[in-house]
C-alpha cells in the first residue's frame, strides 16, 4: 500500500513512517508546503496515494505567529483535501490528525468523542475548524479524524515539557524552570499513537472521529517523581510565571472505548508501554 504522510519528517511522522515501512508499505513523504496550493496539487497528482495520513501542522500551543495556526492547519488542510478529491481514483482512506485540545477545560473526565468541544487557545480552535472543514469533503473522500491525547517519546522537540525534563535529567542538571506543575495529562507513548493510526487506516469507519488515548492521566509532579526514580537524580523545580499559559487546559483525559471497540471487532490490540518504559527510552 502506498501511504502518503504529510509531516513525515516531524516527531510523529518519523516514527509512523518507520513503522509503516517495517510493515512493508511504500511510504511517501509530502514535500510541498501545505500553503502552496499549486505545488501541493502537482505533487499529490504525481504520487496518487492509496491512503493518506495528514500530520503536518503548527502543533506547539505557544507558537508566536497566531495566523499560522489557521493558514497551515485550516487552509493548508483544505488545499490538501481538494487535491486528493481531484485525483482520478480517490485514496482508500484519509486519516486526519486533530487534537484532544479541542475539548478545552471540562469538569467531566474522561472525555468521550460525544463531548462538546470548547477550545481555549488558537491551536485548538484551528484544529476544530479543520475538523468541520474536512466534513465538507465527506461525500468525496473516506475521512477518519483522530483526536490524540498528549503523547511523547524519543525525538520530540525540547519545547515540549517531557523531553525538556528528560534532557535536564539526562544531563543531571541542578534545576529546571517549568510552568504550571498541577496540570494533569495523559502522557502516552508515540509508539501507541502509531499503532492506532495504522489500525485506523485499515479499519476506521468513514466520517468517524476517534479519541486516541488510554484514559490514564498523570500530573507533572508524577512525571518528575518517575524521572527521579529512574535516574536517582533530584533537581530543584522552579516555576517560571512566563511559562504559565493564561488559557491552560488543567486536566485532559480521554475515554478510549470507541477506538477499543472498533479494534476488538477487527481482532486488533494495541501495545501500551508503561510510563516508566517511555521515559526510560527518552533518557
Amino acid at each position: 500500500m502506498k501511504i502518503l504522510i504529510t509531516g513525515a519528517h516531524g516527531f510523529t511522522g518519523r516514527h509512523l513512517a518507520a513503522r509503516a515501512a517495517a510493515e512493508g508499505h511504500d511510504v511517501v513523504a509530502l514535500h510541498a508546503n501545505l500553503t502552496d496550493k499549486d505545488a501541493l496539487h502537482d505533487e499529490v497528482s504525481r504520487i496518487a496515494p492509496d491512503t493518506v495520513v495528514h500530520l503536518a501542522a503548527i502543533s506547539f500551543v505557544g507558537h508566536a505567529d497566531l495566523s499560522a495556526f489557521y493558514a497551515v492547519n485550516v487552509v493548508g488542510t483544505t488545499y490538501l483535501l481538494d487535491a486528493l478529491a481531484q485525483l482520478p481514483t480517490a485514496p482508500q482512506r484519509v486519516l486526519i490528525a486533530s487534537s484532544a485540545n479541542v475539548y478545552g477545560n471540562s469538569e467531566q473526565s474522561p472525555l468521550s468523542e460525544a463531548h462538546l468541544p470548547a477550545p481555549v487557545n488558537h491551536y485548538a480552535m484551528s484544529k476544530l475548524a479543520m475538523e468541520y472543514m474536512a466534513r465538507t469533503y465527506a461525500e468525496r473522500l473516506n475521512i477518519v479524524i483522530t483526536r490524540p491525547f498528549n503523547y511523547t517519546g524519543a525525538g520530540q522537540n525540547v519545547n515540549f515539557v517531557i523531553p525538556k525534563l528528560a534532557k535536564h535529567f539526562a544531563e543531571r542538571a541542578a534545576s529546571v524552570a517549568l510552568g504550571n506543575l498541577d496540570v494533569e495529562r495523559e502522557f502516552n507513548d508515540v509508539q501507541l499513537i502509531c499503532d492506532a493510526y495504522m489500525a485506523l487506516l485499515a479499519h476506521g469507519q468513514a466520517g468517524e472521529t476517534y479519541n486516541v488515548c488510554t484514559g490514564k492521566p498523570y500530573t507533572l509532579r508524577e512525571i518528575i517523581d518517575t524521572f527521579e526514580a529512574i535516574t536517582g537524580h533530584k533537581m530543584t523545580i522552579e516555576v517560571n510565571p512566563a511559562f504559565v499559559r493564561k488559557n491552560e487546559v488543567h486536566r485532559l483525559c480521554g475515554n478510549p472505548d470507541k477506538l477499543n471497540q472498533l479494534l476488538q471487532a477487527n481482532g486488533v490490540s494495541l501495545n501500551v508501554p508503561t510510563l516508566r518504559e517511555t521515559l526510560t527510552r527518552m533518557l
